[in-house]
């Protein structure tokens, strides 16, 4: 299943709709949906290294889009959406402890939690609900978004050739580590707050 989906995003890439598919995950991931860009950012980059910069841009306006969804989803819907969403990853104490955070750290949160493997839709919804400056967040959700993408999409636009050696090779091995990683930041989230 892994290997079908890997070679899908691969034919993707080549399609006119590639940008839009990428643009849709991580405007969703943001927000709502547990896959990160990620997932279809190496693909299509080892596909297109010359679109890297271009695939970079999209993951990471897309995202910063999704990721006003995800503050309104904190802002205005958190006792029903955001509350839900914080339950379905298991995630419901670490809510509070993480809004109490932004008192001291906001800034720090935001440009920390955006780099790391913990979902970003949880820094999204939880900034909504803590009510935090909502230009603050735009800049430095475009920072964070922007070098976790950007230094992603030249890292695989440049060793794209090895990367997919190694993919074409231990696709299984490696989905099995970016699941790890991301079951880490979920877990991470958890016990960090």
């Amino acid at each position: 299943m892994i290997r079908r989906l890997y070679e899908w995003i691969l034919a993707l890439a080549a399609r006119p709709s590639a940008p839009w598919a990428l643009g849709l995950v991580s405007f969703a991931e943001s927000s709502f949906f547990p896959i990160p860009p990620d997932v279809m950012l190496v693909p299509m980059v080892v596909s297109r290294p010359d679109r890297a910069w271009t695939y970079a841009l999209i993951a990471t306006l897309a995202s910063v889009a999704g990721g006003l969804a995800g503050y309104a989803i904190g802002a205005l819907l958190y006792d029903s959406l955001g509350a839900w969403l914080f339950h379905l990853y298991g995630l419901d104490k670490g809510a509070e402890a993480f809004r109490e955070a932004y008192a001291q750290h906001g800034h720090w949160v935001i440009l920390l939690k955006g780099l790391t493997p913990i979902p970003y839709k949880l820094v999204t919804i939880t900034s909504g609900f803590a009510r935090y400056d909502l230009f603050w967040f735009l800049v430095l959700s475009l920072i964070t978004r922007g070098l976790r993408f950007f230094i992603l999409a030249g890292l695989v636009g440049r060793y794209g050739g090895s990367i997919r050696t190694v993919l074409d090779r231990h696709l299984n091995a490696v989905a099995a580590v970016f699941m790890a990683v991301c079951v880490l930041g979920f877990v991470g989230f958890r016990y960090l707050f």
